[in-house]
């Protein structure tokens, strides 16, 4: 084997061990966070109001009008029992408060990963995470729905009827499935992500914006043999076509039918083949847009295998913002997942609590570019 040949075969095994161990390391943080909000619950004794009564010597009807704030009973005393309460760690029955407020506070989080690299995927993590500190804040607690209650499946809808949401964020589904439709026309509160539903909520990340903001500083910098590798089918992709083709228009840049491609999100492999193939070309473009900062590894991979250079030979641009992109000085453009996050968990409890007060207008998110080393100065 050449000495060419040799470093190409040590990087992509260099490569696929980095994957492999990147995803092993999500898979144990979330097994660690699993295991410690579990074991947070083991061993805790529920305090009831007749403890609090015993121990602040009042009725039991007393310590209910104080933790519930209803206004016949004095200042004093209802500090007294509150105090008492918190020092005993009382936490209201959920039961009983769904009764009272006819509100369950618990959301649900409609999350259906095809590609199943589920909550390792650091967009959709952090865009969890934001819309869960956000709940949280409210005093709201989450479930991730699915098709199954127990071994027995059931319709999206029927899962939630059955775990009493207040309200649902829909994120990386098929928008089209009979199931998806069914829960989205029901009469439960619904906030979707980067796609919109006639009469619902939707938060939006700016694809458009996204696009056009790679396109511009690929041509900063000299290039004008652009290719766009594009994921699936969805609201998100054709977004990013429209500010590819825009601002290619805008610029006066002609490009080639075979500089476009479509790709699959998060897949590595597919990418890697749509890259070389791209490579293979007569005229082959100076710089590649990734459809993510996780499947630009596989164009990398192709890159290397075809003894070209980053980004002396090929220039490259991603998408997400992921910290693998700031490990590989690779520039992309990172999507503002926490408040994307943030914000529909606001707008949700919007329409769970004063729905009179929710606009329904889709909210648009800006991400930003982030600068790596991968794009040459022609």
């Amino acid at each position: 084997m050449s000495a060419a040949g040799k470093e190409t075969a040590f990087v992509r095994k260099f490569f696929k061990k980095f994957l492999l161990f990147a995803q092993l390391y999500d898979i144990f943080i979330v097994m660690i966070h699993t295991y410690q909000i579990a074991d947070s619950g083991r061993g805790i004794t529920m305090v009831s109001m007749k403890d609090i009564a015993r121990r602040c010597g009042v009725s039991v009807a007393t310590v209910s009008k104080a933790l519930n704030g209803l206004p016949d009973i004095g200042e004093e005393t209802r500090q007294r029992i509150c105090t008492v309460a918190a020092e005993m760690g009382y936490m209201a029955n959920s039961a009983a408060r769904a009764l009272k407020t006819r509100r369950t506070y618990n959301l649900g989080a409609l999350f259906v990963d095809e590609r199943r690299s589920g909550l390792s995927h650091e967009y959709f993590s952090s865009m969890l995470e934001g819309f869960k500190q956000e709940a949280e804040a409210h005093g709201y607690d989450i479930t991730f729905i699915n098709s199954n209650v127990g071994d027995q499946p059931v319709s999206y809808l029927r899962h939630c009827r059955y775990r009493g949401l207040d309200g649902v964020l829909v994120a990386c589904v098929d928008f089209t499935d009979p199931r998806v439709v069914e829960l989205v026309q029901s009469n439960i509160p619904i906030v979707t992500i980067d796609h919109i539903f006639p009469d619902r909520q939707a938060i939006l990340s700016d694809n458009v914006d996204g696009l056009d903001a790679l396109v511009r500083h690929a041509y900063s910098k000299g290039h004008r043999k652009i290719a766009f590798l594009h994921g699936e089918d969805t609201a998100v992709t054709r977004g990013r076509l429209t500010g590819f083709y825009k601002a290619c228009q805008e610029l006066g840049l002609e490009i080639p039918e075979e500089y476009v491609r479509s790709c699959i999100y998060h897949d590595p492999a597919l990418c890697e083949e749509q890259t070389r193939q791209l490579l293979q070309l007569e005229d082959r473009p100076t710089c590649i847009i990734f459809p993510d900062d996780y499947s630009f590894m596989g164009g990398y991979n192709a890159i290397v295998e075809a003894g070209l250079r980053m980004p002396e030979d090929v220039s490259a641009l991603g998408y997400d913002g992921i910290n693998l992109a700031r490990l590989m000085h690779l520039t992309t453009y990172t999507q503002n997942a926490m408040t994307i996050g943030r914000t529909a968990a606001e707008k949700l409890i919007g329409l769970v609590e004063a729905p009179e007060t929710v606009d329904r207008v889709p909210v648009l998110i800006h991400g930003g570019l982030m600068e790596g080393a991968s794009v040459k100065q022609m």
